[in-house]
C-alpha cells in the first residue's frame, strides 16, 4: 500500500460511525467506540531470513512516512509508551479496548487528538526478530 492509500483509510476511519458491536472488517476490527487497522502486518515469511529483513526495513520506512505526513497533516504526535498501561494490566486494571490490544502489541504509540476522537500509530516489532506491524486505530475513548 502506499502512503496515499493509508490517509484515504485512516480519513475513512475517522469519519465512519462506529459499530454497536465488535466486528472484523477484513483488514482491522471495530467495536464500540473504535475502528482499528493493520496498515502493513508481519507477513509470515517462514525461515526466509532476507524476506522478514526485507519486509522489516519496509514496515519502517512506511511507518517513518506516515508518521511524517500525519504530523504534517496535524501537528506533532503524543508520543507515548505502553507500559504504564502494561504494568496496571497486570495489577489487574481493566484497560478498554481498542487501548487493550494496542498497550499489549506496539512498543510506542503515537496520537493526535482530532476534534472527537483519537487517532493512534503504533509500531509493533519483535525483541528478537526482523517481525514488524503497522497499526492504526481511531477512537473516541481517552487513552489510560
Amino acid at each position: 500500500m502506499t502512503s496515499a492509500h493509508h490517509l484515504r483509510l485512516i480519513d475513512g476511519m475517522r469519519t465512519r460511525d462506529f459499530p454497536t458491536e465488535r466486528i472484523w472488517s477484513g483488514s482491522g476490527v471495530s467495536g464500540p467506540g473504535y475502528h482499528t487497522v493493520s496498515l502493513h502486518g508481519d507477513a509470515g515469511h517462514g525461515d526466509d531470513e532476507a524476506a522478514r529483513l526485507d519486509h522489516r526495513a519496509q514496515c519502517l520506512a512506511e511507518h517513518d512516512a506516515l508518521l511524517m505526513l500525519l504530523t504534517g497533516r496535524w501537528g506533532e504526535p503524543q508520543w507515548i509508551s505502553p507500559w504504564s498501561a502494561q504494568q496496571r494490566m497486570i495489577a489487574g486494571e481493566e484497560i478498554p479496548e481498542p487501548w487493550r490490544e494496542a498497550v499489549v502489541r506496539c512498543e510506542v504509540l503515537q496520537l493526535w487528538r482530532i476534534e472527537d476522537r483519537w487517532i493512534a500509530m503504533g509500531l509493533c516489532t519483535e525483541e528478537e526478530g526482523p517481525g514488524c506491524e503497522l497499526c492504526v486505530l481511531v477512537t473516541d475513548v481517552d487513552p489510560p
